[in-house]
């Protein structure tokens, strides 16, 4: 069965995205001088996963999260200072430029001469709308979905709505959580493509024995992997 429909992250897959998040909370530790560093971070990440059913993935939500911690951990009264830079951190991330990783533009239009290429990335509508048309890489795209989350039904819907169904797909991106693994409950191949830092909420074992699971170093290796299965 030929492999029709190619399934694309956007966050750390396309483009830099983490370490933006990271230079963010870097900031918000910095502001809160009166406790540990270590302590700002465990709390931080506590109150971002009770806060993703509610707010969902993005600057957004991050922005939120770092605002509640501030005042749980400063007893509901944080300096105004502080809730002043946490916003014009969320700002300065929702205006941040967009930085394709090496061999994107390149792999996506050697890719979208033979594939229906489909963007399933999770995140704030907006912003990632912005990011995707700052990429300049937009017009490769048959399709675009902005999730709230990725699961099994996702690809589904995503490859029989831009495709020909998850059997006849490939996903791809750095998410073992979100990309690989319910990518592959749906009948797709998935391919990881790891980012050099990954969100502790996105890790995941790798599927090592699954018949259509892929590990990749860089995704210009992309095409050569999708040309080379068995029964494309």
């Amino acid at each position: 069965m030929s492999i029709t429909t190619v399934g694309l992250d956007a966050d750390d897959t396309l483009w830099h995205n983490e370490t933006i998040f990271r230079l963010t909370q870097a900031r918000f530790l910095d502001l809160l001088t009166d406790h540990d560093n270590d302590a700002i971070a465990a709390r931080l990440a506590e109150v971002e996963r009770r806060n993703l059913r509610l707010y969902g993935y993005g600057v957004k939500g991050f922005t939120l999260s770092m605002i509640e911690t501030a005042m749980e951990l400063c007893d509901g009264d944080p300096p105004p200072r502080a809730l002043r830079e946490i916003l014009a951190a969320g700002r300065e991330m929702l205006a941040h430029p967009v930085e394709t990783l090496p061999g994107v533009a390149e792999t996506l239009a050697d890719l979208a001469d033979r594939y229906r290429l489909v963007l399933i990335t999770k995140g704030d509508l907006m912003d990632q709308e912005r990011k995707l048309a700052a990429s300049g890489l937009d017009e490769l795209f048959s399709g675009v979905e902005i999730v709230s989350e990725k699961d099994r039904a996702t690809y589904d819907r995503a490859f029989t709505r831009h495709g020909t169904g998850a059997a006849q797909a490939v996903m791809a991106g750095n998410s073992m959580k979100s990309d690989v693994i319910p990518a592959l409950e749906a009948g797709a191949w998935a391919v990881h493509i790891p980012y050099h830092i990954t969100w502790a909420h996105e890790l995941a074992d790798a599927p090592e024995a699954h018949p259509r699971f892929g590990l990749l170093d860089t995704i210009a290796a992309l095409p050569a992997w999708i040309n080379d299965r068995p029964d494309r």
